[in-house]
């Protein structure tokens, strides 16, 4: 023991002994440190693979979280040991109250990274106050280089918004900043080298993401192109691409062009799945706690919440869902066949 204790590592895994929350640990050992909220399930585009033609049923005003229960789910959460809260939506940003909901998030102690995932429309005159607020990471989504194609593809105007919204970020500091690009066969997969370009002079990690299957959007196979084919495509134009390590949680296998500012990445979900390793968990705008993306099965702490569950009897509720976590998601086949909410939606 004093040898551990005189050792820096050995004081620190010490000081780290403290068993993680069993709650938030499922039947397969994953720990879910990493929350996703979902603020609204509103948005000013109309992507086509996010939201069905004929729009959604949205959740009337009264039955989604206020930034109050946010706040409470959030801090309850991080009590368990989640350390990463990404605010989601819709578009978390169109929510008049997000800057506060960020300065709320970052009084939970124990907290270290609040992210969002955002359309980069609202970024630009958003970001000052957000990073005063103490958002920590952004992700943007942005499938195509083309300003004619954006509009075809997320049915509005604002390809120059997005675009401001990036450099933005990257001004004030954010280091990545992330792109999230759908790679989507017939829209844009003629454009994977000009997106790794894009990480030429630029600190980006662009992230091209498969095609998932979600009610409304149409989905079909030959809509998908597998991280392979994209890899292939990419290591044609540039044979000295390089691997970066990364972390057992993480989602991305992350590669670099040596000398580009920035970097890529594939989140395989459909060709390679990572749910070993999955660490995640997300509440919907409308209090429901989705233990996995794909999975359609959903608990609400919202009704909870209201009818005055104590913070023991939630914890309880949320431990009992993470336990109920299969091992994997259903498999492509079987995702496509599955009743689930449209993207938009989660």
């Amino acid at each position: 023991l004093q040898a551990l204790q005189s050792s820096g590592r050995g004081r620190f895994l010490l000081e780290r002994a403290a068993p993680f929350s069993a709650f938030l640990t499922d039947s397969f050992g994953r720990q879910h440190n990493y929350l996703r909220i979902s603020l609204t399930e509103k948005c000013n585009l109309r992507c086509q693979y996010c939201m069905p033609e004929e729009g959604v049923q949205l959740t009337p005003k009264s039955e989604l979280l206020t930034a109050q229960e946010i706040i409470t789910l959030a801090r309850l959460f991080v009590k368990e040991g989640v350390e990463k809260i990404r605010l989601t939506g819709g578009e978390p940003l169109i929510r008049p109250d997000v800057v506060d909901i960020v300065g709320q998030l970052y009084k939970l102690e124990g907290l270290k990274t609040i992210a969002v995932t955002t359309n980069g429309i609202n970024l630009t005159r958003l970001l000052p106050r957000l990073k005063e607020a103490g958002l920590n990471a952004i992700n943007i989504s942005l499938d195509t280089l083309v300003p004619a194609k954006f509009e075809f593809i997320v049915r509005r105007k604002g390809f120059h918004k997005v675009m401001e919204g990036i450099h933005k970020a990257t001004e004030l500091g954010y280091r990545p900043v992330k792109v999230n690009c759908v790679v989507m066969r017939g829209f844009n997969e003629d454009e994977l080298l000009n997106f790794v370009d894009f990480t030429k002079d630029l600190p980006l990690d662009v992230r091209f993401i498969e095609y998932m299957p979600f009610d409304g959007n149409k989905w079909n196979f030959k809509k998908m192109v597998s991280y392979k084919e994209m890899l292939d495509t990419i290591k044609q134009q540039w044979p000295e691409l390089e691997k970066l390590p990364c972390e057992a949680s993480s989602t991305a296998k992350s590669y670099k062009v040596p000398h580009f500012q920035g970097q890529i990445s594939f989140i395989t979900s459909m060709s390679e799945h990572f749910c070993g390793s999955c660490n995640r968990l997300r509440i919907t705008a409308d209090g429901n706690l989705k233990v996995c993306l794909f999975g359609n099965s959903e608990v609400s702490l919202r009704d909870h919440l209201r009818s005055g569950a104590s913070e023991e009897e939630l914890v309880q509720i949320i431990g009992a869902a993470v336990g109920r976590k299969k091992k994997q998601h259903a498999g492509m086949f079987n995702i496509s066949q599955m009743k689930n909410r449209p993207m938009i939606l989660i």
